[in-house]
């Protein structure tokens, strides 16, 4: 038997690897996406102020520490049983649609677009970014300034532009200022110009020469899970959470009331959890019959929303659906997706920009630690994000549970990559080109692996190896 490794898996965040094992006929018999890092963050947040949770879970990534920002927030409100203010929670969700538009180009940009641009079967040393900027140096040159102003406004807004503190339990630390909305303001509108460019280019120069390849690669049947408002529109700040079967069925519930719904496999090999879907009554990532996966991220979100609220990304919503159902199942669609939640989060950031209770000074409430459990929840650009907290009468953490977007999708991802390679490697026959179609499966859900390692409890074997200058052992720890 023949194993083909991929190692590292590139453009994502974090490290991985790709195990693909071939029979005597070289044909695909199994894969395994690994993930080589392992971080436990659960375990040093145990005894930790609650209050201090909000600074220490965004050092979680660089990428997306906005998302447990908020979601850290959210939990400490829960914990203390405060309301913020309306306009506290409005900066809240300002920060949270100015961080997803720079980190949705980024994707787009930077990691997966490559593959789409300069075509899959490009050698890997143009297949990037400096590749893309090379071809387009035009769009090259705006997708750094969109990148760079993105960070500015959420400087802007939080203080910080990567580790944000200004959301705090019972509210937001810091106003807006008038003169800060009207720089805002402007950033904006050219944020939502680029937006618009984005969708419009994929469009018609991107998706339609790569759909046999959408319709083929990595696609896989599951259900999603998403955040949506009352009246069923798509919502990224807070809502309730709508778990939607594959055949498009779903059942609407609170975020505090997750275990009920959401059950957490553990595989021996993977330093990362694989939930599911309990009432599906039990886990298993079979290609044919799959049981209790579920999917989260720009794509589920489009599935499980019935509409979404500002005019423009509707518009494209009631587009895609024309063209692809819902649910929609194939993976590289997710590429699409995100460029719709670009759109609507440019949209979102001048709504709430021309809020005239933006620039309020009532951001906050007092707290008062006691013993209790919160659960919070945000849609993070990679999924569903769930921080779950317990505290003593001191207001100590004495529990915490960490189920991240990427964490959702890790048996998805496993499943992506084994259709792709079942599909693309036949006879013992495969290049360089048909590897980077199976990792095209994998970037398609823009993974954060730095969030999604966090199972540390005894059930994994870990063995560290200390060592001297020398290299040589001297001391081995062991789970």
């Amino acid at each position: 038997m023949k194993t083909i490794t991929i190692q590292p898996v590139t453009r994502i965040e974090g490290g991985a690897r790709v195990t693909i094992q071939l029979d005597d006929q070289g044909n695909v018999v199994d894969t395994r996406f690994q993930i080589l890092e392992l971080r436990g963050f659960e375990k040093f947040c145990m005894g930790r102020p609650v209050e201090e949770m909000p600074r220490i879970t965004t050092r979680i990534c660089g990428v997306c520490p906005m998302s447990h920002h908020l979601a850290s927030a959210k939990t400490c409100d829960a914990i203390f049983g405060v309301e913020p203010p309306a306009a506290g929670r409005k900066l809240r969700e300002l920060a949270n649609a100015v961080a997803y538009m720079e980190e949705h180009i980024l994707h787009f940009y930077f990691l997966a677009g490559a593959d789409f641009i300069m075509g899959p079967d490009a050698d890997y040393s143009v297949r990037n970014v400096i590749g893309i900027a090379g071809k387009m140096p035009d769009v090259g040159r705006k997708v750094i300034k969109m990148r760079h102003m993105g960070a500015k406004m959420v400087e802007m807004i939080c203080g910080k532009a990567i580790h944000p503190v200004a959301a705090v339990p019972g509210g937001f630390s810091k106003p807006l200022t008038e003169e800060e909305r009207q720089k805002l303001l402007e950033m904006a509108n050219e944020e939502l110009e680029f937006a618009k460019f984005s969708i419009a280019y994929a469009k018609e120069n991107i998706f339609p020469k790569y759909l046999d390849l959408v319709n083929s690669l990595g696609v896989i049947k599951t259900g999603f899970l998403g955040t949506v408002d009352d009246n069923g529109a798509l919502n990224l700040y807070e809502g309730k959470l709508r778990m939607m079967t594959a055949d498009g069925q779903y059942e609407e519930f609170a975020c505090a009331d997750y275990l009920d719904y959401i059950g957490e496999h553990i595989e021996p090999w993977a330093f990362a959890k694989f939930p599911y879907a309990k009432k599906a009554g039990g886990f298993s990532m079979d290609l044919d019959n799959p049981v209790g996966i579920y999917r989260t991220n720009t794509l589920a979100r489009m599935n499980v929303c019935d509409k979404i609220a500002t005019p423009l990304a509707q518009k494209e919503l009631e587009e895609f659906r024309e063209k692809f159902g819902r649910p929609a199942q194939q993976t590289l669609l997710y590429n699409w997706a995100r460029l719709i939640e670009l759109l609507y989060n440019a949209e979102r950031t001048l709504e709430l920009l021309n809020d005239p209770e933006i620039t309020s000074t009532k951001i906050r409430v007092p707290v008062t630690p006691r013993a209790a459990r919160g659960v919070g929840c945000v849609e993070a650009p990679r999924g569903t994000l769930i921080h779950d907290y317990t505290t003593d009468e001191k207001g100590l953490v004495t529990k915490c549970n960490l189920i991240v977007g990427t964490t959702h999708n890790n048996g998805p991802i496993n499943m992506s990559v084994k259709q792709s390679a079942k599909l693309l490697i036949k006879n013992g026959q495969y290049d360089q080109t048909l590897l980077n179609k199976v990792e095209m499966s994998i970037r398609a859900y823009d993974p954060c692996l730095s969030c999604a390692s966090h199972e540390l409890d005894g059930r994994i074997a870990v063995k560290i190896d200390i060592v001297d200058a020398s290299g040589e052992t001297i001391d081995t720890l062991t789970t």
